[in-house]
């Protein structure tokens, strides 16, 4: 994104998208996922999946499954920082490259928007273990935007 839109203020709050989260998706956004958002901006957010060891897979790693999914909702929280609350943005594509084993830690997700159109959204997510420097994960993803329903 071009770096005027950087600086624009976000569509919705950090308060505001937990309370659409909470209301629309209760089934991810809830006290018992350990999913929380850390910080928003018009063009991308910051995430976090609390460390739970059901998310460990044999080899003591965390899942693919958990990153892909954490990805995925960073994602839509940009999105959704960017554009409002529209409920119907889905995700088109995803796709993951798993680069090293997670520590037994909170993963933060740090999604970033490069193209924001009126049908499309197009980014990237990178994804460290809490208190690490080198990415575990990289994610690119696209984002469908639903036309605006006219009353």
């Amino acid at each position: 994104m071009k770096e005027a839109e950087k600086s624009r203020k976000s569509a919705l709050s950090v308060g505001e998208l937990e309370t659409f989260l909470r209301t629309e998706f209760p089934q991810v956004f809830n006290s018992a996922s350990g999913v929380s958002i850390e910080k928003v901006w018009h063009g991308g957010a910051l995430v976090r999946q609390a460390y739970r060891h059901d998310f460990v897979r044999p080899g003591g790693t965390i899942s693919g499954p958990t990153m892909m999914a954490l990805a995925d909702f960073a994602m839509y929280v940009a999105v959704l920082a960017s554009i409002g609350p529209v409920p119907l943005a889905v995700t088109t594509s995803l796709n993951i490259n798993f680069l090293r084993k997670p520590g037994a830690a909170d993963l933060l997700a740090e999604a970033k928007l490069m193209k924001l159109g009126k049908r499309l959204a197009v980014g990237e997510v990178g994804i460290r273990s809490d208190g690490g420097a080198e990415l575990v994960a990289h994610v690119t993803s696209t984002y469908s935007i639903p036309r605006p329903q006219h009353g």
